[in-house]
């Protein structure tokens, strides 16, 4: 699953052994500091795998950090706050990312 918030991108994924558990991971720590502070993770430095930093969080943890993300939206428009959080740099990669999921809609989105 790819979550984006105010405060980032990650991706969640089942632990290979743990299966109560997921790995939550992000391409810069930044976009993990809020869920691993918010419940008192450490962040893990993986820079071999394809995300470089990753927390191991109990499902229900990280099913309540969403639920506090969602509660927390006070914005109109996403993009704008993105920008005035991350920053130009990462706002501009969520535009990308907005723009190739603009090219999937389908025949009747804009009838």
């Amino acid at each position: 699953m790819w979550i984006f918030t105010e405060t980032g991108f990650v991706s969640a994924v089942r632990h290979f052994k743990e299966k109560d558990k997921l790995v939550v991971r992000a391409r810069d720590q930044k976009s993990l500091e809020n869920l691993a502070n918010s419940v008192g993770l450490d962040i893990i430095s993986t820079p071999s795998n394809d995300y470089p930093y990753r927390v191991f969080v109990a499902d229900s943890v990280f099913a309540s950090w969403l639920s506090e993300q969602t509660m927390a939206v006070d914005y109109t428009n996403f993009k704008n706050r993105v920008h005035d959080s991350r920053g130009h740099d990462f706002a501009g990669a969520l535009m990308s990312v907005w723009t190739a999921m603009h090219d999937v809609e389908d025949s009747g989105a804009r009838q």
